[in-house]
């Protein structure tokens, strides 16, 4: 099944003619995700053939313009374009204040039923289980309190090699403990390793979206080994005092963190509107983690399937 990232912005603080501000569409195990809503998100879903009504889980890093700004008018859309299905939105703790008053002074209803669930934790966090993966919130150093979120696939049920079934005249049952990783024991006590009767096992993936943060060691035991990881790098070596100081990431920054916490792939975002070109940010960030890309709007990040060597 399909798990990719479409980046709808990856601009950071103010949107320009090349870069929206901040926000993602996650699709996962056959769920659309939409992470971070900043301005004109729900202009960015149109313009890439998103089907706004899809989006059942919203997830909001924090409260700070460029990444909530949008979700107001999202949701009002979804109920002027006649939405029914219920809406889950996790956020920081105040969103929910902010959209009653914004609601309230606006004459705002909506017609569908809309679950906002404010998070509080202090370490990372199971906050949602969708059909066949989980979302874990966990907590950024930012100016303003901000989560990062990571998206993993529960792991999948082993598949049996072909005619296998047939071969020792497997049950439904001898089936199911097989896929579960069971030795098949037959009739006369023989018993088949189940490294025989399946393939190779498919690992679970995993996508891990931090935007907004500055460097914190503590970050990487929490993001170890994730397949996928988006991270901010709004700064250039340049101006690391500014970036200390705004509680943001330089590009090299961002790579040591990928380096040391061992993922697969960096994909880096929320670049300044000083940047018109990135490629500086891209040098610099691959002279540290050589697997690294920059995010663009409108561009769509697969993650593969890996497989176990039995």
């Amino acid at each position: 099944m399909d798990f990719n990232i479409l980046v709808l912005g990856s601009g950071a603080a103010t949107p320009t003619f090349a870069r929206h501000c901040s926000g993602q569409m996650v699709n996962i195990c056959g769920s659309r995700i939409l992470v971070d809503c900043g301005e004109s998100t729900q202009n960015q879903l149109r313009q890439y053939h998103q089907k706004i009504q899809s989006i059942k889980t919203i997830f909001i890093s924090h409260l700070h313009g460029d990444h909530f700004f949008g979700l107001p008018g999202l949701l009002s859309t979804m109920h002027l374009c006649g939405r029914t299905e219920p809406l889950t939105v996790y956020t920081p703790v105040g969103a929910k204040a902010a959209l009653e008053l914004l609601f309230q002074v606006s004459a705002t209803n909506v017609n569908y039923e809309l679950n906002i669930v404010e998070i509080d934790v202090d370490n990372p966090t199971v906050v949602h289980t969708g059909k066949g993966f989980t979302v874990t919130a966990f907590p950024l150093h930012h100016s303003v309190t901000t989560y990062g979120y990571i998206f993993r696939e529960e792991p999948p049920l082993l598949n049996l090699r072909h005619n296998v079934r047939d071969q020792y005249q497997m049950t439904n049952d001898d089936c199911v403990r097989v896929k579960n990783g069971e030795d098949l024991m037959l009739g006369d006590g023989t018993v088949i390793p189940n490294s025989q009767l399946t393939m190779p096992r498919r690992l679970a993936r995993s996508y891990a979206y931090c935007c907004d943060t500055s460097f914190d060691e503590s970050l990487i035991p929490i993001l170890s080994g994730v397949d996928l990881l988006c991270l901010e790098s709004t700064f250039d070596e340049a101006f690391s005092a500014m970036a200390e100081e705004r509680c943001h990431l330089t590009a090299s920054q961002a790579a040591t963190i990928a380096l040391r916490a061992g993922v697969r792939q960096l994909l880096l975002t929320h670049f300044s509107a000083r940047y018109r070109e990135i490629e500086p940010l891209l040098g610099e960030a691959t002279a540290v983690f050589p697997n690294t890309i920059c995010a663009a709007d409108g561009g769509r990040y697969e993650i593969p399937y890996k497989y176990a060597k039995n």
